[in-house]
């Protein structure tokens, strides 16, 4: 009797041992939680009613982080912005030093690391005609909406400095005309 409970126990044992896979558990449970279903980005499904998978956000929505700007981006908008628009940073948390590193990245190259309008590219005549800031009549608020929007052959740079850099740049661009017109 002890030598059959004994061999049942090798047994049982031997069983266990060849039955086990170490490379993937015998059983799961809940599968999805380890094995997640793919689904293709714009494939067709069951899921919403229009039957595509990609969907575009709920109207009235904005992006997280996102601060619309009001003014339009039309000559009376920038007008307005001229008149109106004031830098909303506090004149203590003004920091001139990030305003310069931001400006020499993105507007030093064509209006100068001075404001005069003699930047690289301008020396080099790749572009003309970039205006030297003392000749300007600028406001917080225009160079804001420039910044913002754009202006002639200059591009947009909302997409590249976030609205705290924006007004940093901004009065790092006054700092300059102020020193040009002296």
């Amino acid at each position: 009797m002890k030598s059959l409970i004994k061999i049942l126990a090798i047994a049982v044992v031997l069983v266990a041992v060849s039955c086990k896979k170490d490379s993937a558990p015998n059983y799961q449970f809940m599968p999805n939680m380890y094995e997640s279903v793919g689904y293709e980005t714009y494939s067709e499904s069951t899921a919403f009613r229009n039957g595509v998978e990609a969907q575009l956000p709920a109207e009235g929505t904005i992006p997280r982080g996102f601060v619309p700007f009001d003014i339009e981006n039309t000559t009376e908008g920038y007008e307005l912005a001229k008149a109106t628009l004031t830098n909303p940073i506090d004149s203590t948390k003004v920091d001139l030093e990030r305003g310069k590193v931001l400006y020499d990245i993105y507007c030093g190259i064509c209006h100068g690391n001075k404001g005069d309008g003699q930047g690289k590219l301008v020396k080099r005549e790749k572009i003309l005609g970039i205006p030297n800031y003392a000749d300007r009549d600028i406001t917080a608020g225009s160079i804001y909406h420039t910044i913002y929007y754009g202006k002639n052959a200059m591009g947009s740079y909302a997409n590249q400095i976030n609205e705290e850099e924006r007004w940093q740049v901004v009065s790092y661009v006054l700092k300059l005309r102020a020193d040009l017109v002296k």
